[in-house]
């Protein structure tokens, strides 16, 4: 049978008729949820399980629910952020990254998106007096170094390929010369003393303790010493000596700081085992410790975010720094003193002007957490050891990574450049003797290692008459959670030597003796280790 659409019967919808509303209504609350399900497809919500617990305490919801597995805990957030987000009228760019921060939808305005752009605080008194001395301390060094390396670039490229040539081929033998149970925990940290004499170990017990190099005996400076020095209840992260100490600095004076992960930063004298004093401020774990070349500043680096100056004779806070978006876990100071460059869990690493308290550049080129961080005493290149297992070679002069070292198979852990006394006629290896010298010699001795001039040349005399090869920044030292330490030639970046802990642990620390005899290393296995030359005299 055909039908016609003028045979088609029209019929009117009643508007009184219940059944229909309810169809509509039905119709419009399935459109709607369809509408609000899209919409909230399109909110950035974290996938970080800390992130994700962190804004839901923002928003005022319960952290965790019982029974609830973490995929559920960021469905929860996405619906109530797009509670919220309906709630404002769905006023939300459908750029995730426009206007919105790791947590989603917050409303912010344009005004709100200004405040998270580079900022600055008025800083006290103390602290502008501190940059002054800061400023009057670099600028002198700088000159000096400059000047140096002017005299240096006259230098016959055959002189200074011998010199290499010759510490390469030393570096080259170094060998195991013996192991040390050092403590009851992992070694987290090793640094050698200014004359090369002692060996500083921190360990996750929260203790640090002196050693004698190289019999590795326990340092006493008096017979009623024990040479445990506890400060912290929990892991220490990082452990720095003074400048002066054993040269010119007193043994009853601050020779050494600590940080640990009970957010305290420890003072310590050499002479008795209670801290001098204690810097307390950070809101988390201290995770490495630095002396400004000076002497008398601190930095700490924490994982509340900041890193933070401290005068070590008063115990003052003097900055706050913010300007990482996670934990801030590294940091070392420029020889010059001007300049401190952090690292953080961010990936992102900072170097600050430390004159005027701005960022001068950020070394951004890593993908996991930046772990270690040294300065070349050429003072324009900086050295990042990253969880990403590579070394990057920063240049202050290019503002960019000028080399990339795949250096270890996992986390590199820690990295040190080779720093040699400034000490005319200095040989390497030499062993720096300051047993029965005169106080002002142990003065000038001190006043070379924070980088005084020491080259001068008579009006016409031949340069290489009186400028020796440097031999600061030869070389540098790294270690990895695989278990080697490795040395890398400074000028090509290749590989020199590298060292296996045979233990199979994870290496934490390496640290390179000024003296040019020894190198540390601290270790999960509760040990740490001296290396050096097969040949080496042990004789001081």
């Amino acid at each position: 049978m055909e039908v016609d659409f003028e045979d088609l019967v029209t019929k009117q919808l009643d508007p009184n008729d219940s059944s229909q509303t309810r169809t509509q209504a039905e119709h419009a609350a399935l459109l709607t949820s369809l509408d609000r399900a899209t919409r909230s497809r399109q909110l950035a919500v974290p996938t970080n399980e800390v992130a994700i617990r962190v804004r839901l305490r923002e928003l005022g919801e319960p952290m965790t629910l019982f029974g609830e597995r973490p995929e559920d805990r960021r469905d929860r957030l996405r619906y109530v952020l797009s509670q919220i987000a309906e709630a404002k009228g769905w006023e939300l760019e459908k750029d995730a990254g426009a206007g919105q921060d790791e947590g989603g939808v917050d409303g912010k305005d344009e005004s709100d998106s200004e405040d998270e752009e580079e900022f600055y605080t008025e800083g006290s008194e103390a602290l502008l007096v501190a940059r002054r001395s800061i400023a009057d301390f670099s600028l002198a060094n700088a000159r000096k170094r400059i000047s140096r390396q002017k005299l240096e670039a006259k230098l016959p490229l055959s002189k200074i390929m011998a010199t290499r040539k010759s510490v390469y081929a030393e570096l080259k033998t170094y060998t195991n010369l013996g192991s040390q149970v050092g403590d009851e925990r992992p070694i987290s940290i090793v640094r050698f003393s200014p004359n090369s004499r002692l060996l500083a170990t921190g360990s996750w017990t929260g203790t640090a303790k002196i050693w004698n190099v190289p019999s590795c005996t326990p340092y006493a400076e008096s017979k009623e010493s024990k040479n445990i020095f506890k400060g912290h209840s929990d892991r220490i992260g990082g452990l720095a000596w003074h400048p002066g100490a054993t040269l010119s600095q007193s043994t009853s004076s601050a020779n050494f700081i600590t940080g640990g992960a009970d957010a305290k930063v420890q003072v310590w004298s050499l002479d008795n085992e209670q801290p001098l004093r204690t810097l307390e401020g950070h809101g988390a774990r201290v995770c490495r410790v630095a002396f400004h070349p000076a002497g008398r500043h601190v930095a700490s680096s924490s994982f509340d975010t900041t890193w933070r100056l401290w005068d070590v004779e008063t115990g003052d806070e003097l900055l706050v720094q913010e300007g990482h978006s996670r934990e801030v876990y590294s940091l070392e100071f420029q020889s010059d003193g001007a300049l401190l460059c952090s690292g953080g869990l961010d990936a992102i690493g900072r170097v600050w002007d430390l004159r005027s308290g701005k960022t001068v550049m950020v070394l951004d080129g890593h993908v996991k957490d930046i772990l270690a961080i040294d300065f070349s005493p050429n003072g324009h290149q900086i050295a990042t050891g990253s969880n990403d297992d590579n070394i990057r070679i920063w240049d202050i002069r290019t503002l960019k990574a000028i080399y990339t070292i795949p250096a270890h198979t996992s986390a590199v852990s820690d990295v040190k450049f080779y720093r040699a006394p400034a000490i005319p006629g200095f040989k390497f290896p030499y062993t720096i003797d300051v047993e029965g010298k005169t106080k002002d010699e142990k003065q000038s001795a001190a006043a070379f290692l924070n980088g005084s001039d020491r080259i001068k040349l008579e009006e016409g005399e031949p340069v290489e008459n009186e400028v020796e090869v440097p031999l600061s920044g030869l070389y540098l030292a790294s270690c990895g959670y695989d278990g080697y330490v490795k040395l890398w030639s400074a000028d090509d970046w290749q590989l020199i030597k590298a060292m296996s802990s045979e233990a199979g642990g994870r290496v934490m620390s390496v640290d390179v003796g000024s003296d040019g005899k020894f190198m540390a290393s601290g270790e999960w296995t509760r040990t740490f280790k001296l290396w050096s030359a097969e040949n080496i005299s042990l004789t001081l």
